[in-house]
């Protein structure tokens, strides 16, 4: 008996859907790319429930014939490439022929369409790849496409949809990687019918600050034009400067009208930046390619974000030259005049006030004459470095919560001993299995975030009113998630409050946040939760908590006293989990004694 058959088209496209359309994102994606591909210049996107209930997309472009819009819904139907060798040319955003049937297949379609030069226009609907029914209407030149009931049919992957707030996050994310690389089209967003972005024409610069400056119009001004035309390929965009790098930082490439992610690349902008970064800030960039589409392939994912060019390592170096000479341009980097080859010249301070002439600051050195290293009385500002070497035989206060390997760390009171602070990070001191080294700022941002989960749990957290309540001026898909966790950054101490459309009101912090700026913060905190992908509330909960304790921690590199340091210790040894952080980071090491004695033999 034969085993091997057919499967009806339904189940086919229902297959090819799960490659195509994961999410509401998946279906704006496609549904705004076909727009564009039919030349509109105005797209209007509306939401209900985040996609769930239903994702429309209106333009005003070029439309289809009666028989055109039955034919867009066949598998492998299109109007991009005729053959094989058109893959090789391709300037429009789709080709494959798969969209429209891959969401036909999951979800109930409704399609309004005419052309300019027909009277009347076509209604389509469609459900689970059935059409059930085609007639004349009356409509705008151009489309509407209604997805209604996503995954309707396939109740498990719709019970996989994260919540309302996460989805709509997805769609907004995916809807700036369209907007942001076409300026001359007008765009709209709309969700439960709250418009959330209104996109005029205008150029790239006006879109990126219409995206992401939250009403700040000089939020452009913090980036550096980048541009350079080679054989090989174009590159024009914006990379931001490096006074004004930060945690949330927005990076993006695009490719011949198309939104692409490119680790290598990314690596090219970083290296132009070395040297000039602090710490784990980064910058942020707008970079646009232009390059032969013979030359790089699109059609290697679904998705076709991941693009493969045909000299990767010749663009690296284009890329990294382009950005080099835009930051030194604009004297961000410095630089050298090869013209002059063995001449140094530099301004010679003259008089009483040398140490201020024209555009010159000599450096002010303080020291101490009589400081000597091995002078007995620098023990002053090492105490209690004796004990490392004699522990005191005091075992009445041996703290029997720390233990090792069943081995109590300490012969003595924690009180007793007053650890050596090394470069401002590090806190020294005796143990019985050797010279522990406890990384300060962790260490402190763990016994905060114990303490920021505890406030979360009970609801108790403590808040410190402002003076000047302050405005936190944010994204959509930032105002999205922050009404999501509101309610949990107020068991911390926020006290938030909407004020705009695009902003809330900060009246209260809390009182750990002390005089560190709570904009930054906050911001910090929602990049976080948003890079690390948190969706259930345990989760971002713990997020909150890690990010604020991060933020909220003792810098690197503070000098702190010796009752800080004690209280500091105090603190983390009385969790039972202070060897690590929450994400796997080491706070507490031991260097043993063995280790110590074979470094003298």
């Amino acid at each position: 008996m034969d085993i091997i058959h057919l499967l009806p088209d339904s189940v086919a496209n229902q297959i090819a859907a799960g490659e195509v359309i994961q999410r509401p994102a998946s279906c704006l994606k496609e549904l705004v790319e076909n727009s564009l591909d039919a030349g509109a210049t105005n797209i209007q996107v509306i939401v209900r429930d985040a996609g769930r209930t239903s994702l429309q997309v209106i333009d005003n472009g070029s439309g289809m014939s009666e028989t055109d819009v039955r034919m867009a819904f066949e598998r492998h139907a299109t109007s991009k490439i005729a053959s094989a060798q058109d893959l090789f040319a391709l300037r429009t955003m789709g080709f494959r022929g798969e969209a429209l049937a891959s969401i036909c297949a999951v979800a109930q379609v409704e399609v309004q369409t005419r052309r300019a030069e027909d009277e009347v226009g076509t209604l389509l609907t469609i459900a689970g790849s059935h059409i059930e029914s085609q007639e004349p209407c009356q409509c705008p030149v151009g489309t509407n496409i209604k997805v209604k009931n996503l995954f309707f049919n396939v109740p498990v992957r719709r019970k996989f949809l994260k919540t309302d707030q996460t989805e709509l996050r997805n769609l907004l994310n995916e809807f700036y990687h369209i907007v942001l690389v076409y300026p001359k089209v007008q765009f709209t967003f709309v969700s439960n019918d709250e418009i959330l972005m209104e996109l005029p024409i205008g150029t790239e610069k006006q879109r990126i600050e219409a995206v992401f400056g939250k009403g700040n119009k000089t939020y452009t001004s913090q980036f550096v034009d980048v541009r350079t035309d080679t054989e090989i390929i174009s590159i024009h965009g914006f990379v931001g400067k490096p006074e004004t790098a930060n945690k949330n930082a927005q990076q993006y490439f695009f490719v011949n009208g198309r939104y692409m992610r490119h680790p290598y690349f990314h690596k090219a902008i970083m290296t132009a930046y070395a040297g000039m970064l602090p710490g784990e800030l980064n910058p942020s960039y707008y970079i646009y390619f232009d390059v032969n589409p013979e030359l790089i392939d699109v059609n290697i994912h679904p998705t076709k974000t991941e693009i493969k060019f045909q000299d990767e390592q010749m663009i690296f170096q284009i890329l990294l030259a382009a950005v080099r000479e835009s930051l030194g341009k604009f004297n961000i980097t410095p630089s050298l005049d090869f013209n002059r080859e063995g001449e140094i010249e530099m301004p010679v301070p003259q008089g009483k006030e040398s140490h201020q002439t024209a555009g010159f600051t000599t450096p002010h050195v303080v020291f101490d004459p009589n400081y000597n290293p091995f002078s007995r009385n620098t023990k002053q500002n090492v105490k209690g470095w004796e004990q490392i070497y004699n522990p005191a035989d005091n075992n009445s206060n041996i703290r029997q919560a720390v233990e090792h390997e069943d081995s109590v760390l300490f012969d003595y009171s924690l009180a007793e001993i007053i650890p050596y602070q090394y470069q401002g990070k590090y806190l020294i001191l005796p143990s019985r299995l050797g010279l522990m080294i406890v990384n300060q700022h962790r260490a402190h941002a763990h016994v905060l975030y114990n303490q920021y989960i505890a406030q979360i749990t009970t609801e108790k957290g403590v808040s410190q009113q402002l003076l000047f309540p302050e405005v936190l001026d944010l994204t959509p898909d930032e105002m999205v998630l922050l009404s999501t966790i509101a309610e949990d950054l107020r068991f911390v101490g926020f006290d938030l409050e909407q004020f705009s459309q695009n902003a809330y009101s900060i009246s209260g912090i809390p009182a750990t946040l002390e005089n560190k700026n709570c904009l930054t913060a906050l911001h910090n905190m929602l990049h976080f939760i948003r890079e690390t992908g948190s969706n259930a509330k345990d989760e971002w909960r713990k997020q909150i908590a890690l990010s604020l304790a991060q933020d909220t921690a003792i810098p690197y590199g503070k000098k702190l006293t010796d009752e800080e340091a004690q209280k500091l210790l105090q603190q983390l040894f009385e969790l039972s989990n202070y060897r690590r952080t929450i994400n796997g980071k080491t706070i507490v090491t031991i260097l043993s004694d063995d280790e110590i004695q074979r470094r003298f033999t």
